[in-house]
């Protein structure tokens, strides 16, 4: 049944009614308090946090960022938060904390508080000297100085000026501290690709927070090709040629080291692995991101799809439409799915069932297996239906993860499960040019 069918449409109606109704959800107007050992909305703007449901007592950078392509977070949001998170940017001097964790100057906060202090790791709402460290990471992660870019990409677009770009906050201009945070993370310079070591780690991507990863990171790669893209359309509307060349120069080196780095098609066949240290097992999210994005060859994305497929016949990935980290046949032991992670086997980012990614899959079928792309879809849409927390209190879908049987459920009305799918199939089944 192909993606443009009537059912399709259905489809997509009550994922747009249920991602607009999550994010109201999770909208926290100025002087409310989620709970009572954090403190109120003091900032004077609508703040919105992850989940509508569980505690969340912040604004997380990328989460916001994921709820942008849905057309259901306004332009004042998006300026609001934009303001919020560039205010909490660390300044010009790196700042080495108690805790072992080292924040590099203008490193871009992981999460704001609702009174507007920055918090720069993962795991903490301390925005102390206490934050950060193992098993956090030493510096902050790699993915939130992308997702500044990408706020500011999609706010740009919503209004069609670039005046915000030239507007001072906290002493720099916009622009200045988007370009400051592009060049924050730890780049291979021979692959260009982000790359991360033991004495300074760095989380890549915040839904493998809980994962300790080393050496090359695929996702957090595919992130910094984006940055530079969407950074270059910036200083294109600037009129800031020269820059933006050199970001278009930076974004086109990256899809011909991707191959060459991450596939291990003797070990793991057409997936591309996460990371070329620490827990290199195969990334399901990361190399359906790839292709997501068009950044593989030819060669390597039939080998991924066809990858995909074979997983998804022999159920290794994908549950009631959500999918796994790692497929159950790459698992790195018996007890992880991971090589290294302190999370329980099939819980959370170690093997429990995720709807945030879906989208990028039903996107990367649609043409080859619609079939399959459909049958995803209709499984994701049945689970959110019979879960869907606008029931009554007993409902919480859409659900961070879950296992199966019911099992390892985590953070009620989660934005990412439905702002991320949403994002991308309106624009495939919809034909609206708005993305995500």
């Amino acid at each position: 049944m192909p993606l443009s069918s009537s059912l399709a449409h259905q489809h997509l109606q009550f994922l747009a009614g249920l991602t607009e109704a999550s994010i109201e959800a999770a909208r926290v107007r100025p002087g409310e308090q989620v709970s009572p050992d954090h403190p109120r909305n003091t900032v004077g703007r609508t703040l919105i946090r992850p989940g509508g449901r569980s505690c969340y007592p912040a604004v997380w950078t990328q989460d916001f960022a994921l709820t942008l392509g849905t057309g259901f977070v306004t332009p004042q949001e998006m300026d609001d938060h934009l303001v919020l998170i560039a205010t909490g940017q660390n300044g010009p001097r790196e700042r080495r904390l108690k805790s072992g964790a080292i924040i590099p100057s203008h490193a871009i906060p992981d999460h704001v508080l609702f009174d507007g202090a920055p918090v720069y790791y993962p795991g903490t709402y301390s925005p102390g000297e206490d934050q950060g460290g193992e098993r956090w990471g030493i510096v902050p992660p790699t993915n939130n100085h992308y997702d500044f870019i990408l706020i500011a990409h999609h706010f740009w677009r919503a209004i069609g000026s670039t005046a915000f770009l030239r507007r001072m906050v906290a002493g720099l201009p916009v622009i200045e501290r988007l370009r400051l945070a592009f060049q924050v993370p730890q780049i291979d310079p021979a692959t260009g690709l982000v790359f991360t070591e033991a004495a300074r780690r760095a989380v890549g991507f915040i839904f493998c927070d809980s994962i300790h990863m080393t050496g090359h990171l695929l996702f957090a790669s595919l992130l910094r090709w984006r940055a530079a893209r969407q950074l270059a359309d910036l200083e294109d509307a600037l009129g800031n040629a020269t820059e933006a060349a050199a970001l278009r120069d930076t974004a086109a080196a990256i899809p011909a080291r991707l191959v060459p780095t991450f596939a291990d098609p003797a070990r793991i066949g057409g997936w591309l692995k996460a990371s070329t240290g620490t827990s290199g097992q195969p990334d399901v999210w990361g190399t359906i991101y790839a292709l997501y994005l068009g950044v593989l060859d030819q060669p390597a994305a039939q080998a991924a799809r066809a990858e995909i497929l074979k997983a998804l016949a022999a159920g290794t990935i994908a549950h009631q439409g959500a999918l796994r980290h790692v497929p159950t046949d790459h698992d790195a032991s018996a007890t992880s799915a991971w090589e290294r992670t302190d999370t329980p086997i099939n819980h959370y980012q170690n093997g429990a069932y995720w709807h945030t990614p879906t989208g990028w899959l039903i996107a990367v079928l649609a043409q080859e297996s619609p079939d399959w792309a459909q049958r995803i879809f209709n499984d994701m849409i049945a689970h959110l239906r019979r879960e869907d927390f606008r029931q009554g209190l007993d409902f919480c879908a859409p659900w961070e993860c879950f296992g199966k049987d019911g099992l390892a459920r985590s953070n009620p009305v989660f934005l990412g499960s439905v702002a991320v799918p949403f994002g991308v199939l309106k624009p495939l089944i919809s034909g609206t040019s708005e993305s995500s």
